[in-house]
């Protein structure tokens, strides 16, 4: 359930509120709404109408979740969340590109390709230092050497990180050289995983399992918010189904329906979810006019020497073409294009 409290609300009534939450056997979690303070309240227990809560002063409503996840639902939460990564804001109308290699190879690699995402308008540099593959014989990442290039990389450019963590004893290095902590896909149910990277208090990046349906991605993401960490992106990355012809089939009707259920930033993986550069563009449009609050796109200087997804990185002149194919259908559903891209774009014209 949520206590909705009264706009004029003391912070006093809005404590005696969470403290009879806890004597009532539920953890309290504080929501900042629009001009109003909203808890929501986790736990076991049985909710029995009325509660006894809507008699206490400052409280406005009492209102029962039917979802099973209770934060993550926009019932908790009406307004759609915004997460910020510093002055970046992932959520509001501005686009965001999180672009880079799938994995940190060398300096060179990561710098080269840093410093053109940047100049293309990319705000996200994203880079794999730590790498789950499906074949314990590929390549696994450079781990804490590849985390120190991102930084690096960061310092130079002024891009904000966003690298993947595979176990829970990583959190605490990983979020040392990170802006945005990201689970993939394959620990998307790991809950000994969501719950540490909860507690980090930092961004994170939650990709949606091969086979999830959205309750079972909405469930991990309520993990997260367990902990008291609202800032987080959910990440559509494409779905197992009986198609063979890509990698995977990118579910564009989860952009809206989660977006429906829920008040947390969605953004979309063309590239893992098609296996292929040449479909990141049309697919990136599509989730564009669905939706979408960003855009996670793999890129490589040289593809053919990639030593992970090589055939689904985009150079970087094909990343210059797939900003100027989807600021259309960004202007025509109302969302901007990062600043730097919006110029280039317009000189190009």
């Amino acid at each position: 359930m949520i206590v909705v409290m009264k706009q004029d609300a003391q912070m006093e009534e809005v404590e005696k509120v969470e403290e009879r939450l806890v004597e009532m056997g539920f953890s309290p979690h504080r929501i900042q709404g629009t001009g109003r303070v909203v808890i929501g309240a986790v736990g076991e227990q049985k909710v029995v109408f009325p509660t006894g809560l809507e008699v206490l002063a400052g409280v406005e409503k009492v209102v029962p979740i039917t979802a099973p996840y209770k934060l993550v639902s926009r019932q908790s939460k009406e307004a759609s969340s915004v997460v910020r990564v510093g002055e970046l804001k992932i959520g509001g109308k501005e686009l965001v590109f999180m672009a880079g290699p799938c994995a940190v190879e060398n300096e060179d690699q990561l710098l080269t390709i840093a410093r053109s995402v940047r100049a293309t308008g990319a705000q996200v540099l994203r880079g794999g230092a730590f790498k789950p593959r499906s074949s314990p014989y590929s390549f696994q990442g450079l781990e804490l050497q590849g985390l120190q290039m991102l930084k690096k990389a960061r310092q130079e450019t002024g891009l904000k990180i966003v690298t993947e963590v595979i176990t829970p004893q990583e959190v605490d290095l990983v979020a040392g050289y990170t802006d945005i902590i990201q689970v993939g896909a394959r620990n998307m149910q790991n809950f000994a995983l969501l719950r540490e990277v909860g507690r980090s208090g930092m961004p994170v990046l939650l990709k949606r399992g091969l086979a999830a349906t959205l309750e079972e991605w909405l469930m991990a993401a309520e993990y997260i918010l367990a902990e008291n960490n609202f800032q987080l992106i959910l990440c559509e990355r494409g779905i197992r189904t009986f198609e063979t012809s890509t990698r995977s089939t990118l579910d564009i009707s989860a952009i809206p329906q989660v977006q429906e259920l829920s008040h947390l930033p969605v953004i979309a993986d063309p590239c893992h979810s098609s296996g292929s550069w040449r479909l990141a563009a049309p697919l990136s449009r599509a989730s564009v006019a669905a939706g979408v609050d960003g855009l996670l796109i793999e890129i490589h200087h040289k593809p053919d020497e990639a030593l992970c997804d090589g055939p689904q990185s985009l150079t970087p002149e094909n990343f210059e073409n797939l900003m100027a194919a989807v600021a259309p259908i960004a202007a025509a559903v109302g969302r901007s294009m990062p600043g730097n891209a919006e110029s280039r774009i317009t000189e190009d014209l």
